[in-house]
């Protein structure tokens, strides 16, 4: 597969390593993104790599929740400039998408369905509005969440005028809980920690384990890979032609040897607090809160106000839409730069 300045750059995006690194670990992985990710924590040239790419597209994403808060939905619609996301017809065509998407149910195809105020389908309209507007309209993705218990409900947050929208669903202990104005600041709050800080799942226990797996795959790797390093430094040193003194070559060797870090018997202790650490930064009850400075986790404050409540309160599911997550757009900034790295 040919590895194109776009893959490049948007792998860069996701995990700050060189050019160069990105361009062969995108080879070695066969143009495939997330495994070049993988390649590139195995080979510790980073540490962390972010779960999506910075890469944007425009639009909006939209949510709507019923009165008795029973149902939300939420949906992202693109276009190819922020001037046509700011237009009034383009506006008019995504709350309308929204309403379609209120009265279906989950796994629906919502271009199929009917456009309000009209006998044609969501996706004729659009292609309508394309010919009209004059650039590309895509209905990207949709979802709703529904809280199904007598004392749940569906709460949303928009940040920055449709750049990045999350549902939460909830629960609260009791009736009276539900519409106390704790509980109520307290969904606000998460929703508000979501958008934040993109957690993928609420609770440990909701990590697929083969995700957990591949997380234990990248810390061994790394963990290997400064060994290797380390060897590699001493084997040069010791090699001489470096033009060190006795005392710097010493205090060089020392630190070379400092770097392979615990004994390869530690390996799998280290690894298992690599994960656990891992976990709280995923999970959104495992997440330091971002509203209340030194206020602990988010489920610190969940099961303090639990007590206060009377009962558990629930956090249940999320979703949570970044405009152009993932959307491959066209290289700008660093056009020049990956050409010549590729080659081109």
């Amino acid at each position: 597969m040919a590895i194109t300045p776009a893959m490049i750059k948007e792998l860069r995006e996701r995990t700050s390593a060189g050019m160069s690194d990105c361009k062969n670990a995108l080879v070695e992985a066969e143009g495939d993104l997330d495994k070049a990710v993988e390649v590139i924590l195995k080979k510790g040239l980073v540490k962390a790599a972010s779960r999506a790419g910075k890469v944007a597209a425009e639009g909006e994403v939209a949510t709507w929740v019923s009165p008795d808060g029973k149902k939300g939905v939420i949906v992202e619609v693109n276009c190819q400039t922020d001037f046509v996301s700011r237009g009034d017809d383009f506006k008019a065509f995504v709350k309308n998408v929204v309403d379609v998407a209120s009265k279906l149910g989950k796994g629906k195809d919502l271009g199929a369905e009917t456009y309000p105020g009209s006998d044609k389908t969501v996706d004729v309209i659009r292609q309508e509005a394309v010919g009209r507007i004059g650039e590309n309209i895509v209905v990207r993705r949709w979802d709703v969440l529904e809280a199904s218990s007598p004392n749940a409900l569906v709460h949303s947050y928009v940040h920055m005028g449709g750049k990045l929208a999350v549902l939460v669903a909830a629960e609260a202990p009791n009736e009276a809980a539900k519409s106390n104005p704790d509980f109520r600041a307290f969904i606000e709050n998460v929703a508000m920690q979501i958008a934040a800080m993109s957690p993928i799942v609420v609770r440990k226990e909701d990590v697929q384990a083969s995700a957990i797996e591949k997380q234990k795959e990248i810390y061994f790797a790394q963990l290997k890979e400064e060994v290797d390093a380390a060897n590699a430094r001493i084997t040069e040193l010791k090699a001489g032609g470096h033009g060190l003194s006795d005392a710097d070559l010493k205090a060089e060797l020392k630190h070379a040897e400092s770097r392979k870090g615990p004994p390869e018997a530690m390996w799998p202790k280290v690894v298992d607090g690599k994960v656990s650490k891992w976990f709280n930064e995923v999970t959104l009850l495992g997440q330091d809160n971002v509203w209340e400075q030194g206020a602990g986790t988010v489920d610190k404050i969940r099961g303090e106000l639990g007590k206060k409540l009377g009962g558990e309160v629930k956090i249940l599911s999320f979703v949570r839409f970044g405009l152009g997550e993932g959307i491959e757009k066209k290289v700008e900034n660093l056009a020049d730069e990956v050409a010549k790295t590729i080659g081109a």
